[in-house]
């Protein structure tokens, strides 16, 4: 079977390394480069732990107050946009605990599918991501939000996921060094976290050495339909392509993507950014987030990368130094010994989640289209759901039973 994989960040190559296992001829098409994207600056989790969906009850209220500031983790740019304006709507309807509580089974099934699936692959490429199971600390400083996150980590031990509540002496106990201010934190074991760059790399590696094809700066431009099935897909280059099946897998570009087939998907690019210091004198055992600054910090010896904040601005790159300043301010309040400077703006990176209106991602089979596969809107669990999405797709394309029940992610929903 020829499958074509549009989008070569970190799902669209866990498809294509499921698909190539299964006997298939594949093509992973990108309009990058292929040496940058959301896959590649982001904090690296395998995060079971993150098992509520990001439209949640509260969130709306919180969000509304976030945009008075321009430093805060949170922000809409104002635009008169009919796409966001229908996103945020969607939002709105799907954050409340109902909701919630529909919402939560199936991501936290997804989230511990993907991770298994996570270690096989590392056992299967040697690890040579530097995949490590240490857990993941959610840190607090204030009073309300200790008392929200021991409330999530009761919600967590419901699930089946171990927590450990750790109060401000034993927590400074376990992290010596780095002088913290946190009233405590919930640490989940079960959470892991890798290098993305290094996943990455490792994907395209095993997958060119095993005949798959890369096209770098390279867009599909139409495709020629015969009935309900895709023949073939016109390229930027004047090529066209035979396929037999279709996987979009284009993460912030889903929508636009999947427009020129005549499929309509509502979501938005939340920017995040992030910085990574090296060669310090003094860093965390383990990764770590500050709840109340929503700041992800990701140790890899004696190098951090720190990130944070969801823009809704579009499609841009522009860097706002003040949310990266915020996001700097904050480890540093949070750690008195680190005092990590702002990073020149050559340093720092930028990327766009693709994000649902209600927090879960699509992935399933297209409607009308009897050939096409859908993969995104996983928003900041892209590194956690892509194994588990990639096994999926390839059952999704060969008409097998998912080993999961994915009705939840149905992009037609």
């Amino acid at each position: 079977m020829k499958v074509v994989v549009i989008g070569g960040g970190i799902i669209g190559l866990c498809s294509a390394y499921y698909l190539q296992k299964s006997g298939c001829q594949v093509t992973i098409i990108d309009k990058s480069d292929g040496v940058d994207g959301c896959s590649f600056g982001n904090a690296g989790y395998i995060s079971p732990s993150h098992f509520t969906p990001l439209a949640s009850p509260g969130i709306v209220a919180q969000g509304l107050k976030y945009m008075t500031s321009s430093s805060s983790p949170f922000y809409i740019k104002p635009r008169f946009n009919l796409d966001l304006m229908k996103w945020c709507l969607k939002f709105y309807q799907n954050a409340n605990e109902k909701k919630l509580q529909q919402n939560i089974p199936p991501l936290n099934n997804l989230l511990h599918y993907s991770r298994e699936k996570t270690i096989d692959m590392a056992q299967s490429l040697n690890n040579t991501f530097d995949l490590q199971l240490r857990g993941c600390y959610m840190m607090y400083r204030l009073e309300k939000t200790m008392e929200h996150e021991i409330e999530l980590a009761h919600h967590a031990k419901e699930l089946g996921i171990e927590t450990v509540v750790y109060n401000q002496k034993e927590i400074q106990a376990l992290e010596p060094d780095l002088g913290i201010t946190a009233i405590g934190a919930v640490l989940y074991p079960i959470d892991g976290h890798l290098n993305p760059t290094k996943w990455m790399s490792a994907l395209k590696t095993h997958l060119s050495e095993n005949g798959a094809r890369f096209l770098w700066n390279t867009e599909m431009k139409g495709v020629q339909k015969s009935q309900n099935k895709i023949k073939s897909i016109k390229l930027n280059t004047n090529e066209t392509m035979e396929c037999d099946h279709l996987v979009v897998a284009t993460g912030a570009w889903l929508p636009s993507v999947l427009s020129q087939i005549g499929i309509k998907l509502l979501l938005q690019p939340g920017k995040g950014y992030s910085t990574t210091y090296g060669n310090l004198d003094k860093n965390l055992s383990k990764p770590a987030i500050l709840v109340d600054d929503r700041v992800a910090m990701t140790p890899w010896g004696n190098s951090l990368r720190i990130g944070g904040t969801m823009e809704l601005s579009g499609i841009n790159q522009d860097i706002r130094l003040p949310r990266v300043s915020a996001i700097v301010n904050a480890v540093n309040a949070n750690f008195t010994e680190l005092d990590l400077p702002m990073p020149s703006i050559e340093k720092i990176w930028s990327g766009l989640r693709p994000v649902s209106p209600d927090g879960l991602p699509y992935i399933s089979n297209a409607k009308n289209t009897s050939n096409i596969t859908i993969a995104g809107g996983h928003a900041m669990l892209g590194i956690s759901l892509a194994a588990g999405t990639g096994k999926i797709v390839d059952d999704l394309v060969h008409g097998r039973t998912t080993e999961i029940n994915v009705n939840a992610f149905n992009a037609s929903r």
